[in-house]
């Protein structure tokens, strides 16, 4: 098994380009896909959040590109705006750092139309984005189809979905016939694994489960509360952790509005980020939460998604998803890069059986905690 980079036949500008960015290893996806993604094989991948996917694809990407072509080269698609810029953001980054000159535009709807086919003109080799603005400018014929020679789908679960598919139909279709398809995705159900495949030709699925599964630099605990306390409750532990940097989830978007408020109410520093937000909304919500100006982002499982945001020091779960594989996502946001991150589920006694069931298929440990004069004490 290939341990270093130069063993999966990457050239060394992009080896050294991720030594800039402190990646000297790589991870168990790009290990698996990289070599294939090399020889354009189309590959299904699944690998948990936080694993490495997005440079497992990038970077045998970067090395196919023929940057002393002006044409558009590969498209990745992707569910939301929040991850369009993130995946262009690491784009650049790599081209910056590797010193390579390779181009790309993000391409999200909402947006001015106009901007983006002046940003086209400039034939950027990667265009990142959603599947409605992309179809949408390729059938303007601002976006050539014919020269693109790989396609990703990034958070295939979702885009593979029966409300995506078809917009993702839409643009393979205009695209030649021997193009490579690569899905990515930190869970892939059969069905997604079945839709996959119906649009590759022989396609490689990779599955890879990281050895420990549960991050062990996270500690997870939980302290019971009424419904109508937790509220309360998250206020006296925010008061007395005083995270750095935490994640608030919640299992209703529509609830995010009211437990942010309540909590500025508290002169804490909240902020809310959902899915229908206004674009800009979203990413001063990110930027302010990077930059330590925000200390708590309240947010979906489906806002959530994607996001990768460095130095998370705490997760408070408000209400708890019925799958343990969504508690692993979410909590995975924490103790990232070898440092430590606490879970904290803020539940009813109905919701603590949900808790074991966690236990018994993460194999990990709960802890009950209870919260008296602002100290934090075993139960």
């Amino acid at each position: 098994m290939a341990n270093s980079f130069d063993k999966l036949n990457l050239n060394t500008k992009l080896i050294e380009g991720l030594k800039k960015e402190g990646i000297n290893e790589p991870t168990n996806i790009q290990i698996e896909a990289i070599p294939l993604a090399l020889e354009n094989k189309d590959i299904i991948g699944e690998s948990e959040t936080g694993s490495g996917k997005t440079l497992a694809y990038l970077l045998p990407i970067f090395q196919k590109i023929n940057s002393d072509k002006k044409e558009m080269q590969a498209i990745i698609l992707a569910p939301t705006h929040e991850l369009v810029m993130q995946i262009d953001k690491e784009i650049k980054l790599l081209s910056q750092n590797s010193e390579m000159p390779i181009t790309s535009a993000a391409i999200i709807g909402e947006v001015n139309i106009q901007r983006q086919i002046e940003k086209l003109k400039k034939k950027p080799h990667i265009i990142v984005g959603s599947t409605g603005r992309i179809f949408e400018l390729i059938k303007k014929r601002k976006i050539s189809a014919y020269t693109i020679k790989t396609i990703v789908i990034d958070e295939g679960d979702r885009m593979l979905d029966e409300r995506n598919l078809a917009g993702v139909k839409d643009v393979i279709k205009t695209t030649m016939k021997d193009r490579q398809l690569m899905v990515f995705s930190a869970t892939i159900t059969e069905r997604t694994i079945n839709v996959a495949k119906n649009l590759m030709k022989e396609p490689t699925v990779i599955k890879v489960e990281e050895k420990t599964l549960v991050n062990p630099n996270i500690d997870h605990m939980y302290f019971i509360a009424e419904q109508r306390d937790k509220i309360e409750t998250l206020r006296k532990l925010v008061a007395s952790i005083k995270p750095e940097r935490a994640i608030v989830f919640i299992n209703k978007g529509e609830e995010i509005e009211l437990t942010t408020l309540k909590l500025q109410y508290h002169h804490i520093k909240a902020y809310g980020i959902y899915g229908n937000a206004p674009k800009e909304e979203r990413k001063k919500a990110l930027e302010g939460f990077r930059m330590g100006k925000i200390q708590l982002l309240i947010a979906s499982d489906l806002a959530a998604r994607g996001l990768d945001i460095k130095g998370v020091t705490n997760i408070f779960n408000l209400d708890l998803p019925e799958d343990p594989k969504e508690y692993l996502h979410r909590v995975g946001r924490t103790g990232r890069a070898g440092n430590s991150g606490t879970a904290i589920s803020i539940v009813t006694e109905k919701e603590t059986s949900l808790l074991r069931r966690y236990e018994k298929e993460l194999n990990i440990k709960i802890e009950g905690k209870k919260i008296y004069r602002g100290i934090i004490h075993s139960l």
